[in-house]
């Protein structure tokens, strides 16, 4: 006899609360395999495919592509022990058992050998519907084909409620289940609102700006005294015109502004600058890359000379714990460094980077780079850093003031590097200057340190030489 159980988005890790759904991998009465992945969601790090820890028939899916679940909400509903396609039936007996207790396997932040979802009977002839407080049931769009599982609240004696999709007067253009709820828990009418979605979609925002617009003080009319029609008249304020767009603070741009917040709030931050001479670097560079090998390239020699200057001042490779009231020095460089992506800012991480050299400070940089630009990167690849290196040069720009990564300490930026006059051995002379730029955690150290730092970075870049002498 099948049971429904109900897969619900598991804890990914890292702190994250929620996750949009970027792709499903399976359909409504397909079957899945223990531990076949089923969904690709975004999070506020990176693309993850989500695991089912059961095997069965999928009865239905909670959320359309899009649609953004809290940890916690379901997913998807899985029939173990339904009969499939080709006539066969699901796992039966011990393997039943098993199907129901999960695989046990963990994903990132979440064990599935938890007590597992509530479950009913199923009796012989009844169709499987999914367990809870939902119950699906597939709408037709206008050319005949199956559209998205619509759900309705189901009372507790059993019977369901219409909702407003099922209401005479037409359907409403809402596909996820938390836009549902929320104008339910609020008593909203979805049928008064006008989606600012794909072809009238109703969207989170949509029912959070009208619930703001529902409970905005009401100004009482002004009271206009009549006059003779040649006196003038007197006229209340013009009408506020309408609101700007609105664009949701989620996904990696929601990370990055609590990020970006809570450093700016916890950390008293300071920058010092210097302009520094690079020919010499840049020579140095295009000798090493007319040898034979791998190419090195000038984001790899900056990280190695980042890996010496904090080997001579450990105390920009911190954090700072308030609770204890102590600074924490870290033994391990993990260097991040910012890498802008049509998905927004990102840091990857170099893992040990003090252990690598140029060469492999290079290529990991580039499989980084290209995991980054592809959406792949995992949780575990964009935390855990102890130094960012900003490359903002690439931009175009000389110099800036960088937010520090939070919790780190500091954040070395480099500016694009460009032909100017310059005095060179006592002559005017046109080299390739940069600005170097080094924002620090004033907890940490004083501006001694922060200068003695960013000094030794300049002076390896003038002459790369100098960073022979300390290897």
């Amino acid at each position: 006899m099948a049971q429904v159980l109900e897969f619900k988005l598991p804890d990914l890790g890292e702190g994250l609360t929620e996750a949009e759904i970027v792709r499903w991998l399976v359909q409504v009465g397909d079957v899945v395999a223990i531990d076949q992945p089923v969904v690709e969601v975004e999070t506020a790090k990176a693309m993850v495919e989500v695991p089912c820890p059961y095997g069965g028939v999928v009865t239905a899916r909670f959320g359309e592509e899009g649609t953004e679940l809290p940890v916690g909400a379901p997913l998807l509903t899985v029939a173990v022990g339904a009969p499939v396609a080709d006539g066969s039936a699901g796992p039966t007996g011990a393997g039943a058992a098993d199907a129901n207790e999960g695989s046990g396997n963990v994903l990132v932040g979440y064990g599935t050998g938890a007590p597992p979802a509530r479950r009913r009977r199923v009796r012989p002839g009844e169709p499987i519907r999914p367990v809870g407080r939902v119950a699906p049931t597939v709408a037709l769009d206008s050319v005949g084909t199956a559209a998205a599982p619509v759900t309705s609240p189901e009372r507790p004696d059993g019977h369901r409620s219409a909702s407003a999709a099922e209401r005479p007067d037409g359907p409403v253009p809402v596909i996820s289940p938390l836009v549902r709820r929320l104008a339910r828990e609020h008593g909203l009418d979805l049928r008064k609102l006008r989606g600012s979605g794909p072809e009238g979609l109703i969207l989170r925002a949509d029912v959070e700006h009208a619930l703001r617009a529902a409970t905005a003080p009401v100004q009482p009319p002004r009271a206009v005294t009549a006059t003779p029609a040649a006196a003038p008249v007197e006229r209340t304020a013009p009408a506020e015109t309408a609101s700007g767009t609105r664009v949701p603070l989620r996904g990696v741009r929601g990370a990055v502004a609590d990020k970006l917040s809570r450093s700016r709030r916890e950390i008293p931050d300071a920058t010092c600058w210097v302009d520094a001479d690079a020919t010499e670097l840049m020579n140095a560079r295009t000798a090493m890359n007319a040898a034979d090998g791998p190419k090195i390239s000038l984001l790899a020699l900056l990280a190695r000379i980042c890996t010496a200057a904090l080997a001579r001042f450990p105390e920009l490779n911190s954090t700072v714990d308030m609770e204890a009231r102590e600074v924490v020095r870290l033994e391990q460089v993990h260097l991040g460094f910012a890498a802008q992506t049509e998905r927004g800012l990102v840091v990857p991480v170099v893992r040990d980077a003090h252990t690598r050299n140029a060469e492999s400070l290079g290529a990991e940089f580039a499989r980084l780079t290209e995991a980054a630009r592809t959406g792949t990167l995992t949780p575990g690849q964009l935390t855990g850093g102890t130094f960012t290196l900003n490359n903002y040069g690439v931009f175009g720009v000389d110099g800036s003031t960088p937010i520090i990564n939070h919790p780190e300490a500091a954040m070395l930026g480099v500016g694009r590097i460009v032909p100017k006059p310059w005095v060179h051995e006592g002559e005017l002379a046109v080299r390739q200057v940069v600005q170097l730029s080094l924002t620090f955690d004033h907890r940490v150290c004083d501006g001694g340190t922060a200068g003695g730092f960013l000094r030794y970075v300049a002076d390896c870049v003038e002459q790369p030489a100098v960073l022979l002498r300390t290897l």
